[in-house]
């Protein structure tokens, strides 16, 4: 090792090495002066020939160029781009000939740097090898009126014999900091970038060429219509761009894939037109995206209406963009897109597990023009959950986005149960049964909110428990069958229970779907129903509850309880109703039949009849809320209805003095009065009021306490406890707890008596009796009712007033009688 140290050392001192250095010295030296005096030479050259180099750029220029040309200043970068000849122009200006018309420059630039192979220069070829542009605006524009800036550029006619012998290439160009604008009047496009870099290497083949192209711009606008906004407004645009343009064609083909555009890549494809007259192009592109990123991309008046929307999950898009550069109008643009297991957020609320395949069109008609009233979302294979609701929506399309409106079909198969997510408990509650949908819809949406809504189809529910928070109800056992028709909602086979009753019931509301949405109170509901057996107390008793209001939640968008109450509040109700068997209390009846009307909280009846105790009972009547309890309003006709039997179901109506067993007989009677119901049914002690008109036939007075009371004195030889009279009837005036008695005639085989006054239930009692002491048995075979009359009131006849004392009733003579 140290010997060959030794040897190195020895060969490093030695004279061979010294040549051997000073001619590589001598060698690079020679590169550098070569190096130089090339330069020295170029720079010499351009300055001896100068003039010459600028005439022949300017012939370049004029061969192409109808307008000014405006070149500050032109110098030779020394060294830079060698051995080719740079130069760089300054303050460079280019104007057409219309400029005094449209008043847009169209290029500005601190400084060109222009590369130029001076052996090409040699051969008398211009072949520009690299063209570098700093701080420039480029503006290209069309005017309404279809004047352009652009027609500064010959046009080149082909000849067999070319007058230059000059030919030039372009194979390097940089742009740095290059404002860019597009501006068509006439087609309301306006493209504007802020180009911060842009560096391409153009290969040329014949008259083809390709590149690969470096670009990072700032979108300050991308507008294929002004009137509708711009695509990518003000989002940084940064990527490699594969380019190439066909001269068959005409044509320049772009593209790239992952483009940065904001914060999201994109891969496109994309053709350009370069005929004067039409100008087609076409956009392809795809990306995973999330939704509100994607909208922030698109024109503003799409924006407005996707931000209405949201998807929780990045969706695979794809997008296509056709149209004319030179064309009025949008371009054609086509949207499709497949998402799976997504959360939609919708304005009304949320749709979890959300499947589907949507495609946006603007131009859903070929020939209709691309705008907002031929556009239409499609939508296919749609499932999702809304809340605990599991639904389908096999095919809907949403058209025309002026006057929108959505059309297609709906499925659902679900658990009644499920509906208490959506509904709010104090309004109903559901359990058990099932529900299944299957409808066609559609409807218009304005201000998203649906309107003329029209819905096909059916809906069932079977065996569902119901309860109905606002009036205390619960349904046993309900089957619901709703179709849906172009004119009205059918309502089938609805049967429900409650504790007593069995009710079946059809229905029909006309108009159902747009009423529910805009004009509730002006909703009919007609229902027939039928019941086996019905419990009027009951229900009765439910309409009068003064049930609390639906609590008011949070306002949510997605809580339709409120809007539900409010539709059931508000809509009118008619009801016709027959029952074989009806309980009111005591009363039991049969074969009932009325026309109920329910609005406004308010219960009207009409054309009701029954039968009952041995006759039958007619009636109408009116039920108003009048602050917790209801005003009552009632006219009925008796008939024939044997009179213990009734007084029992009615309660003797409140009086105690004697009981229904006492009477007997036919009852005919007419009554029209007004009370007052209490919440749950029941009537108001002491409230009623009105008139009624009584005549009983056949009957009988047995152990009548009024009557024996007198007897005892009166008639100790007459068998006072069993009256049977031929005639009963009177008139009497109802208020409150005291009742008018007027000419009440009491004609019987043991007495006759004439009674007036007024009777109470409570207190206050004052009743006038005429009583003739004769016998009046044998006035039965009297025919003439004259002289009936005429011997009524032969003999002694005692005159007596039935007064109240201290809550007794006390006989005294009527001293003061007429």
């Amino acid at each position: 090792m140290n010997e060959s140290w030794e040897r190195s050392k020895i060969f490093f001192k030695s004279e061979s090495f010294k040549k051997i250095l000073k001619r590589i010295g001598l060698f690079f030296v020679g590169i550098i002066l070569l190096l130089f005096v090339s330069t020295a030479v170029f720079a010499i050259y351009f300055n001896n020939n100068k003039a010459k180099i600028v005439s022949q750029i300017n012939s370049k220029i004029n061969e192409n160029i109808v307008g000014t040309v405006k070149i500050g200043d032109i110098n030779y970068k020394f060294l830079k781009g060698f051995p080719n000849m740079t130069l760089a122009l300054s303050q460079v200006e280019v104007i057409d000939s219309l400029f005094s018309v449209h008043k847009r420059t169209l290029l500005t630039a601190e400084q060109i740097e222009v590369r130029i192979a001076v052996l090409d220069l040699l051969v008398n070829e211009i072949s520009v090898d690299k063209i570098e542009i700093s701080q420039a605006t480029l503006h290209l524009f069309k005017g309404k009126d279809g004047i352009v800036n652009t027609s500064i550029f010959k046009s080149k006619v082909k000849t067999t014999n070319s007058e230059s012998t000059t030919t030039s290439t372009i194979n390097e160009i940089l742009l740095h900091k290059v404002h860019f604008i597009s501006e068509n009047q006439q087609g309301n496009k306006l493209f504007d970038f802020d180009i911060n870099d842009l560096r391409s290497n153009v290969k040329f083949k014949n008259n083809n060429w390709t590149t690969k192209l470096y670009l990072k711009t700032f979108a300050k606008n991308m507008a294929f219509n002004t009137q509708r906004g711009s695509f990518i407004k003000d989002k940084m645009v940064e990527g490699v761009l594969e380019v190439d343009y066909s001269e068959v064609k005409n044509q320049i083909n772009v593209a790239t894939e992952k483009l940065l555009i904001g914060k999201e890549t994109f891969d496109i494809k994309a053709n350009f037109s370069l005929d004067a007259k039409k100008s087609p192009f076409s956009i392809a592109i795809k990306t995973d995206i999330l939704w509100r990123n994607a909208s922030e991309l698109l024109s503003a008046n799409i924006t407005e209406k996707l931000n209405q929307f949201d998807l929780k999950n990045s969706i695979n898009v794809g997008c296509t963009i056709i149209g004319d550069m030179n064309a009025t109008g949008d371009p054609e643009i086509v949207v499709s897109t497949k998402t799976v297991d997504n959360e939609l957020k919708i304005p009304d609320g949320i749709i979890t597990n959300s499947t589907f395949k949507a495609t946006f069109t603007n131009q859903y008609v070929k020939g209709k023009g691309c705008n907002d009233i031929n556009s239409t979302i499609s939508i296919t294979d749609f499932s999702g959950q809304y809340k605990t609701i599991p639904f389908s929506i096999p095919i809907g399309i949403i058209s025309n986005l002026e006057k929108t409106s959505a059309a297609g079909s709906f499925k659902a198969d679900f658990a009644v149960s499920k509906l208490n997510e959506l509904i709010n408990k104090d309004l109903m509650h559901f359990s058990n049964g099932q529900a299944t949908l299957n409808l066609d819809f559609k409807f218009d949406v304005m201000d998203l909110k649906i309107t003329k809504p029209l819905f096909t189809g059916n809906a069932y529910v079977k065996n569902a428990i119901v309860n109905y928070g606002p009036r205390n109800l619960k349904f046993l056992k309900t089957d619901v069958q709703l179709d849906f028709t172009d004119e009205a909602l059918l309502i089938k086979k609805i049967n429900f229970k409650d504790e007593r009753s069995s009710v079946f019931m059809d229905g029909r509301i006309d108009n159902f779907m747009t009423l529910y949405y805009e004009n509730p109170e002006k909703m009919i509901v007609n229902w027939d129903i039928y019941a086996p057996f019905l419990d009027v107390k009951k229900v009765v008793g439910a309409i009068t509850t003064s049930a609390p209001a639906v609590k008011t939640k949070q306002q949510k968008k997605d809580d339709f309880s409120q809007q539900l109450y409010a539709v059931i509040d508000k809509c009118q109700v008619v009801l016709n109703v027959k029952a074989d068997k009806m309980v009111y209390s005591k009363l039991q009846a049969t074969n009932l039949k009325a026309a109920i009307l329910l609005t406004n909280n308010t219960l009207i009846v009409k054309n009701g009849a029954l039968q009952s105790s041995g006759g039958t009972i007619s009636f109408d009547g009116k039920l108003a809320p009048v602050n917790k309890q209801y005003a009552l309003e009632s006219n009925t006709q008796i008939n024939n209805v044997n009179i213990a039997q009734f007084l029992t179901a009615l309660n003797n109506f409140g009086i105690t003095s004697f009981e229904p067993k006492d009477i007997k007989g036919s009852l005919k009677a007419s009554a029209s009065v007004k009370g007052t119901l209490l919440s749950g049914g029941q009537l108001k002690t002491n409230s009623l009021s009105g008139v009624a008109k009584f005549d009983v036939k056949k009957g009988a007075l047995i152990d009548f306490k009024p009557i024996t009371n007198i007897g005892k004195f009166a008639f100790p030889f007459r068998n006072v406890n069993n009256i049977i009279f031929s005639d009963l009837s009177g008139n009497f005036k109802i208020k409150g707890d005291l009742i008018d008695v007027n000419n009440l005639k009491v004609s019987s085989n043991i007495l006759n008596i004439d009674v007036d006054g007024v009777y109470s239930f409570g207190s206050g009692t004052n009743l006038a009796m005429t009583i003739p002491l004769r016998n009046p048995k044998k006035d039965r075979f009297i025919t003439d009712e004259e002289e009936k009359l005429e011997k009524r009131y032969n003999g002694i006849v005692l005159h007596l007033l039935a007064v109240d004392e201290q809550g007794e009733i006390k006989i005294k003579w009527n001293k003061n009688h007429k």
